[in-house]
C-alpha cells in the first residue's frame, strides 16, 4: 500500500484521489471512512472534532490492506501497521498557502493555530520517519497545481517501477 500524509489542507484527498484512478488503485481517506462507519471513541471539545477509535479503523483497514493496491490518506501514521505500506509520502505546503486553505474551510482559533504549528514544526515528517524506515519516507512539496501534477508523474513512476519489481 501506500500512505498519503499530510497536515489538513495540504492536498492529501486531490492526489490520493487522483492517484488511485491513474494507477488503477482503491483510494480510501480514513477520514471520511471513520465518518461513515462512526469509528469513534469520544468526542474532543478542545478541537471540536471527534476522537478517532484506532483499533477500529485496523481492523476495518485490515483486509482491504492485504488484498494490496491501496492508497490510504490520513493526517496521522503511528498507529497502521508498519507491514501495510510499501512507500509514504508526506505532503508538505508553505505556511501562507496552508493558513488560507484553512482559513477558506472554516478552521479558526486553536484549531488553525494547531495545524499550522504541526506543518512549522514538521510534525507529521518526524512521525512518520519514527513509524517506517526512513528510505520509504518521502517529502514532497504541495504549493501549486504544477506540484501536484510533478508529484503525480513522480509517485507514479515509482508505483511502475514497484509492480515491475514485485510480480
Amino acid at each position: 500500500g501506500v500512505l498519503v500524509l499530510g497536515t489538513p489542507g495540504v492536498g492529501k484527498t486531490t492526489l490520493g484521489k487522483e492517484l488511485a484512478s491513474r494507477a488503477g488503485m482503491t483510494y480510501i481517506n480514513v477520514g471520511d471512512m471513520a465518518k461513515e462507519g462512526e469509528l469513534y471513541e469520544g468526542f474532543d471539545d478542545e478541537y471540536d472534532c471527534p476522537i478517532l477509535d484506532e483499533d477500529r479503523v485496523i481492523d476495518e483497514l485490515e483486509d482491504k490492506m492485504s488484498e494490496g493496491g491501496v492508497i490510504v490518506d490520513y493526517h496521522g501514521c503511528d498507529f497502521f501497521p508498519e507491514r501495510w505500506f510499501h512507500i509514504v509520502f508526506v505532503l508538505r505546503t508553505e505556511n501562507s498557502f496552508l493558513y488560507d486553505r484553512l482559513e477558506n474551510r472554516g478552521y479558526k482559533g486553536k484549531k488553525l493555530q494547531d495545524n499550522i504549528q504541526c506543518e512549522i514544526f514538521q510534525t507529521l515528517y518526524e512521525e512518520a520517519m519514527l513509524s517506517y524506515r526512513e528510505e520509504i519516507v518521502h517529502q514532497l512539496p504541495s504549493n501549486t497545481p504544477e506540484d501536484l501534477e510533478r508529484n503525480l508523474d513522480q509517485i507514479m513512476q515509482w508505483i511502475e517501477q514497484w509492480m515491475k519489481d514485485n510480480n
